[in-house]
């Protein structure tokens, strides 16, 4: 099994966190997404405590478009990690839930007025500019308010990293941030110094999402920091932060060993370290964004097995009670997963068979994965490292209802996502008067 909080309980059943899932499935229902909560913790905390090793100044933002609610809000905040937000809901988000906003940054690569009045009135403590419109909006709205916004400027570094094309985002080709091969960055830092509202305190760079080679990660921060040098030198602007972004990936399936805590953080660092002494330059305050890398393996998806279909000599499929709105990512990305059968994990894994939705089209969540021969409709499933990019892409597709969230700690589950009723899906319905 993937993650090392699972395990069976006296009568081999899969349990997470102190909780046994079939009971979980029992009283939640499925699709359920469970998140445990001491993995969640565990992994800020390695990042937090390999981070601050390293630097003296530093600050881990978790990047809440991997999985946010309020609870999620609320344990980010007492593990004393920072906040990316990509949008005002975000931003909405961490403010009802009574997050520090000096500790959230906002992204986004095209915002909208209200997103960057709302990021203003509630203080967020940076705004990443991703473009000179934006600086122009920024520059005009935090003057109305009449105060001085700090801002970071989102560049492209120029690298591509090996992770799949629709995750790359740090290569010239990219729809986010200034190039610096094109000139375009030191255009618009140039523009940004001009203006009386902005106070530019640092650069951000991302250069895509779930890379397991840290390779990439070494040379965006060697680029960055020869980009600093050359602002200094050409402009006379010292930049006090440095945000390289996110983008460690997870391990879906078994044979996938990503890089620790300590094996990122020691890669970034050495770069950032070499590059600052060649050019003599003081050491800025170092943000990293990891989202996938503590959310995605303290989260499982439990579903319920329904029909079994065998196609005589290709292959047997055997359908569950979600698939593509509360899991997109098989069909968006080609993404992979391993699962678990809940009910006896020391059944023999002896039937090849393909995990199929039961929505309209291809709609199929595992591929040629090895499940007990035994298994029949009503038994639980667990999918693994789900905890990132399933709830927060989920959607009512074919008017499928949301699934629940639980938090599990030390055999106890609490909610922290209702799941959507029927009344839900038509709450936001109107028929006109002319057609009643």
């Amino acid at each position: 099994m993937l993650l090392g909080t699972q395990k069976k309980n006296n009568l081999n059943h899969l349990e997470i966190g102190g909780c046994d899932t079939l009971e979980l499935a029992r009283e939640y229902g499925t699709p359920l997404y469970v998140m445990d909560e001491d993995f969640l913790r565990e992994k800020c905390r390695g990042l937090k405590s390999s981070l601050e090793s390293r630097m003296d100044e530093s600050l881990v933002l978790y990047a809440g478009k991997a999985c946010l609610n309020m609870a999620i809000c609320r344990i980010i905040a007492q593990e004393g990690l920072g906040l990316d937000l990509s949008s005002g809901g975000e931003a909405y988000t961490a403010l009802k839930a009574g997050f520090p906003m000096e500790r959230t940054y906002l992204h986004g690569n095209n915002k909208s007025d209200w997103e960057i009045e709302l990021a203003i009135e509630s203080k967020v403590g940076r705004i990443v500019l991703d473009n000179e419109r934006e600086a122009e909006l920024v520059n005009r709205i935090a003057g109305e308010k009449g105060i001085s916004q700090d801002v970071l400027l989102r560049v492209t570094p120029g690298i591509k990293p090996d992770t799949h094309s629709y995750i790359q985002t740090g290569q010239i080709d990219t729809k986010f941030g200034f190039g610096i091969s094109t000139g375009s960055a030191i255009e618009g830092i140039k523009k940004i110094l001009t203006c009386d509202n902005l106070n530019l305190v640092g650069l951000h760079c991302h250069i895509g999402s779930n890379i397991i080679s840290l390779d990439s990660f070494d040379m965006a921060a060697r680029i960055m920091v020869r980009f600093m040098a050359e602002i200094k030198e050409s402009l006379g602007h010292t930049f006090l932060e440095l945000d390289l972004g996110g983008g460690i990936g997870v391990r879906y399936t078994s044979n996938v060993t990503p890089p620790t805590p300590q094996e990122y953080i020691n890669v970034i660092t050495e770069g950032l370290h070499d590059e600052l002494k060649r050019y003599s330059m003081s050491t800025p305050k170092l943000l990293i964004e990891p989202g996938r890398y503590i959310a995605g393996e303290a989260g499982t998806t439990l579903y319920t097995t329904g029909t079994i279909k065998e196609v005589p000599g290709i292959k047997t499929y055997v359908s569950v009670d979600g698939g593509l709105s509360d899991n997109p990512r098989p069909a968006l990305y080609d993404a992979v997963y391993e699962a678990l059968y809940a009910n006896d994990l020391n059944a023999p894994l002896n039937k090849k068979v393909t995990v199929a939705g039961k929505h309209c089209e291809c709609d199929n969540l595992l591929f040629d994965i090895m499940l007990p021969e035994s298994i029949q409709p009503g038994d639980i499933l667990a999918v693994q490292t789900t905890g990132a990019y399933n709830y927060a892409m989920a959607s009512n597709y074919n008017r499928f209802k949301r699934p629940a969230m639980i938090l599990v700690k030390d055999g106890k589950a609490e909610v922290i996502v209702n799941r959507e009723t029927l009344d839900d899906l038509l709450s936001h319905d109107i028929i006109p008067e002319r057609l009643k």
